[in-house]
């Protein structure tokens, strides 16, 4: 672990995830308050019926605003933002969301890497991603190239997923700066708070 990567003042964190992924990040966000300094977006493989179950379920735990993102929307503080199912989400250099609908990668769409990798090429060091349990291999190269841009690599503990492939899979490509259990992950992102 690299305590001091945490010196560089973050302004967003992405978290990615499958399988296995939902009932941690529903313990991600109890307790913290709607003054939280940082955006934070959530890419799931998901399916379309689930949608409006998951803003309420992790509103329903949070003090944070919780949505679905929109296209050309700027995240903002305080606010967790959910890609749709069905769309890779990226990033403009403004900051903004864009949503696409090009072929799925590793079988999936949205795309975690694509996720990770856009949003490296425009927030560079001051992003944080967050991979979670998940049965393939996506995420695993988008959190290669966060660290190449300077981000903050963050992994799930595989012995603490309940589908431990996509974290085993990220940590042999490369060496994150942190691997954490579920409590040390919710601890990481009260770390941020105000």
């Amino acid at each position: 672990m690299e305590e001091d990567k945490l010196s560089t003042p973050a302004r967003l964190i992405v978290i990615g995830g499958s399988a296995g992924s939902l009932q941690v990040i529903l313990k991600l966000f109890t307790d913290i308050k709607n003054t939280y300094p940082l955006s934070i977006v959530i890419v799931l493989h998901r399916s379309q019926t689930m949608e409006l179950l998951l803003e309420e379920l992790i509103g329903y735990k949070t003090g944070l605003h919780v949505k679905e993102l929109e296209e050309k929307e700027i995240p903002q503080p305080g606010w967790v933002y959910l890609c749709p199912p069905d769309y890779h989400l990226l990033f403009e250099k403004d900051k903004s969301f864009t949503l696409d609908y090009s072929e799925k990668i590793n079988f999936s769409r949205p795309s975690i890497d694509v996720t990770f990798q856009s949003a490296a090429d425009v927030f560079g060091a001051s992003l944080v991603c967050i991979l979670l349990s998940g049965a393939n291999s996506d995420g695993a190269e988008g959190l290669a190239y966060v660290k190449q841009k300077g981000g903050i690599t963050v992994v799930q503990h595989p012995d603490d997923a309940e589908v431990s492939y996509m974290p085993q899979q990220a940590l042999l490509r490369q060496k994150a700066d942190y691997v954490l259990d579920t409590p040390a992950l919710k601890s990481f992102i009260e770390r941020f708070s105000v």
